[in-house]
């Protein structure tokens, strides 16, 4: 009997803990779920999307919802919503430079150790790339590209 105990309260605690972190889980992707949401609303009073294909917030001078999917031609798209003035910003995908052209024109300029991340932004109601890498000495680096002229904007060095 004493053996059982051994295993049910362990098992127990477990279970208990696994059910803590997915709530956990599901409070913290709440509040973007609903930013999603509502951006979405907003864009479609712009333009009708046959598919939304991403979403994220970009945290640059200030905070951005991007999405990007497809019209109802087919058309990929891209918006941008700043939070706070809730202007809806729309450009086709092929009116501006690929995740990979923006990468190059990093590589034109610097030698990144690691990439970790390239996403699109806004900053000053101007469309960007925003690409996060580490230098060779480990250090934190931004480089911001013009989404749709691809030249470089600015770039935060050596964090």
């Amino acid at each position: 009997m004493k053996m059982k105990k051994w295993i049910v309260i362990p098992l127990i605690v477990v279970v208990v803990i696994f059910g803590l972190l997915v709530k956990i889980y599901f409070s913290s992707v709440q509040p973007v779920k609903a930013a999603e949401k509502k951006a979405v609303s907003l864009a479609k009073e712009k333009v009708q999307f046959s598919e939304v294909d991403d979403f994220h917030i970009y945290n640059g001078i200030e905070t951005v919802n991007v999405i990007e999917g497809k019209n109802k031609k087919g058309d990929k798209i891209i918006v941008w919503i700043p939070d706070k003035s809730k202007k809806v910003y729309i450009r086709k995908a092929k009116d501006g430079i690929t995740r990979e052209e923006a990468i190059q024109k990093l590589m034109q300029e610097k030698q990144p150790k690691k990439i970790i991340s390239v996403r699109l932004g806004m900053e000053k109601n101007i469309p960007l790339w925003e690409i996060y890498y580490r230098s060779e000495n480990n250090l934190i680096n931004y480089y911001y590209v013009h989404f749709e002229t691809g030249e470089w904007l600015k770039k935060i060095e050596n964090l």
